[in-house]
């Protein structure tokens, strides 16, 4: 599956205005929520909460994917945002994250969330990519954008 079938172009936020963890959290959930209007929010916010307790999603070079399982969600549900400004998500690298993916996926799915999970990080491996959605102007253009990068991996 790919990662521009899954997502929406309701659930991107060109502009991320959050400047903290919990901010953009919320930001991005309220992103799902667009294309998921009967999704728990309270119930989202604490699963990505608690996962960031186990160590950060911030996987470095600008990168975040936060990710959660809910047993009340019967599919891959994701939300990307961007933040011009960058915001401290205690990446590995020690520098902001501007881009990000939030994956919600179905508590008893490993495959599909590893997978997807696996094919976000490979798209955003390429510097270009990362450029390119930096760039973006708004929703549309950064959907644009992930399915054209995508055709390449």
């Amino acid at each position: 599956m790919k990662i521009a079938e899954l997502l929406d172009s309701a659930a991107i936020v060109a502009d991320l205005k959050g400047t903290g963890k919990k901010d953009v959290l919320a930001e991005l959930t309220d992103a799902l929520a667009n294309v998921k209007p009967k999704l728990d929010r309270d119930n989202v916010l604490k699963v990505l909460l608690e996962r960031e307790r186990l160590g950060s999603t911030g996987i470095g070079e600008g990168v975040a994917i936060p990710h959660g399982k809910l047993k009340d969600v019967d599919q891959m549900l994701i939300s990307f945002g961007l933040s011009r400004q960058g915001v401290d998500f205690d990446s590995m690298d020690g520098k902001p994250a501007n881009l990000f993916f939030l994956l919600i996926a179905p508590e008893d799915s490993v495959g599909i969330h590893l997978k997807t999970l696996a094919r976000i990080s490979k798209l955003l491996k390429s510097s270009g990519v990362r450029e390119r959605l930096m760039s973006a102007c708004d929703a549309i253009e950064i959907h644009r954008i992930i399915t054209e990068e995508e055709e390449q991996i």
